[in-house]
């Protein structure tokens, strides 16, 4: 096997890494709020009902903000009903899931368990059924002091204090014909000007979201960046990406290549984004807040919502992942670091229990997934300003993206301390590739940590009897030589080198 070699240089610099990379989502689906969450009966709930082992783990895997509360839901929330008196709140039949929402959690819970998590909130209004005044009418609930109806009617429901909340989605997904109120370019570009206008009057200093296509094989991709930019451009900062992968027909070598997706979508929305900055002549670029990504079994049973009841969070998206699936989320988060430049904010979907990295039984154990690993090391590691790495690899043929290189990375390097970290993955499947890292950039670099992910089954998953097997492993091979790092990348890998000056 050919050798594959990185260069890395300090002096050749993408971006800061942005914190809001390390972001989830939580959504009221499923099991993701009810017995996620959220489960009073729990012996580690406190008195807002919030599991403390979640609350645990999520600082554990490093989760910087949260997006809520949804998602699809959100395109038919009434988010009143969810305020005030718990056992006064009304019941409603949620559309996108086919569910039964019980109001139990929401904006004042929701907005104290991001205080406990300690995570800043990304909160979402409804464009769907829903407009301006409603979005503004949740903005003074949320955001002014005192002394108007809604800021009242909060400090009358026990939040003295407001909210603060800075981010913003105008929507989601509203190019989707499965979205509740799904609605033309033109039509959602026209509301969302509007509505981010009548939102920056009550607060100039907000960060709104547009939404972008709901995935880069919608037939409208791209046009619809361009129309709604073009109707919206002053009034947002971001405009959302949403991307899934998942493995389809057994092509395990395209699965793995799914990055070169990524790349590529990001690198088109930033080329029709900065398309209608030049044609609009604005002075201010647009960036991208990839707020939904991960690996999602879409066709599996688990992904079908009931159609012949409403109940009250079912068991829905709960996949369980394998060695395979956390190799391409760590590489996943390789392409949204090395694109810091323009992906200012990103979200795992989701946090607990929905195609999630962490995963509880009702009024019991809690464990993590094998994703929850690389994502955790890299929002530990990740720090200072991402590097522009040059990789040469080897490469083998893909159906879906022809021939791909077998080794991916990107590097971080923080002036302060010194720290340099490689995050890399082998997406071959039956070999192991020799890594060369050149850092004769780096002066007199040693050895810190180095750590892989595999396993001889790329389909090993783990599970809530078994989440400490299937866990990065010290990686002997690593070696500094001189100028040079070596290691050796397993088949069907995720690794971090972790360096000092």
């Amino acid at each position: 096997m050919t050798t594959a070699r990185l260069t890395i240089d300090p002096g050749f610099r993408v971006a800061p890494v942005r914190r809001r990379t390390f972001g989830s989502f939580v959504e009221h689906l499923g099991r993701c709020v009810y017995t996620g969450i959220h489960d009073p009966g729990h012996p580690t709930a406190d008195a807002d009902g919030f599991r403390g082992d979640v609350i645990e783990l999520v600082r554990e895997l490093g989760i910087t903000t949260v997006r809520y509360p949804g998602g699809n839901f959100v395109s038919g929330y009434r988010w009143e009903d969810a305020v005030g008196p718990v056992d006064q709140r009304p019941a409603r039949l949620d559309l996108a899931w086919h569910s039964t929402e019980p109001n139990t959690v929401g904006v004042d819970e929701f907005m104290r368990w991001a205080a406990k998590a300690g995570v800043e909130p990304m909160m979402a209004v409804n464009l769907g059924t829903r407009g301006v005044t409603e979005a503004l009418d949740l903005l003074e609930y949320s955001n002014i002091a005192a002394g108007t109806a809604w800021s009242d009617l909060r400090r009358a429901h026990g939040t003295e204090a407001p909210h603060g909340i800075r981010m913003w989605c105008l929507g989601n997904e509203m190019d989707g014909p499965w979205q509740t109120g799904h609605k033309t370019p033109q039509e959602y570009g026209r509301l969302a000007a509007e509505t981010g206008r009548a939102m920056r009057q009550v607060d100039p200093d907000l960060e709104l979201v547009a939404c972008g296509s709901s995935s880069s094989a919608m037939p409208t991709f791209g046009e619809w960046e361009r129309v709604v930019l073009t109707e919206a451009y002053e009034q947002v900062d971001l405009i959302s990406a949403h991307a899934y992968y998942w493995e389809e027909d057994g092509d395990l070598a395209s699965f793995l290549g799914s990055a070169i997706n990524m790349d590529h979508f990001i690198e088109d929305v930033v080329a029709t984004a900065d398309a209608v900055r030049a044609a609009g002549r604005h002075s201010k670029r647009i960036h991208i807040s990839f707020d939904e990504w991960n690996v999602w079994y879409l066709d599996g049973a688990a992904s079908k919502p009931p159609t012949d009841s409403w109940p009250v969070a079912p068991v829905l998206l709960e996949d369980n992942y394998s060695v395979a699936d956390a190799v391409v989320v760590g590489n996943l988060l390789i392409s949204l670091l090395r694109h810091s430049d323009r992906v200012h904010a990103a979200s795992l979907a989701q946090l607990v229990n929905v195609i999630a990295p962490i995963m509880t039984e009702p009024g019991g154990r809690v464990w993590k997934q094998t994703t929850f690993h690389p994502f955790a090391l890299t929002a530990r590691h990740a720090v200072g300003e991402v590097l522009r790495v040059e990789v040469d690899s080897p490469s083998h043929p893909t159906a879906k993206h022809g021939d791909t290189p077998l080794v991916d990375a990107v590097a971080t390097y923080d002036d302060a301390s010194g720290a340099l970290a490689v995050f890399a993955v082998n997406r071959s499947l039956t070999q192991s590739v020799p890594v060369e890292i050149d850092v004769r950039a780096l002066d007199g670099v040693r050895l810190v940590e180095a750590v892989s992910l595999a396993h001889d089954d790329p389909y090993a998953r783990s599970s809530v009897e078994d989440d400490t097997t299937l866990v990065p492993r010290p990686n002997t091979s690593a070696a500094v030589e001189g100028s040079r790092v070596r290691i050796e990348l397993p088949p069907v890998s995720w690794s971090m080198v972790r360096l000092c000056r």
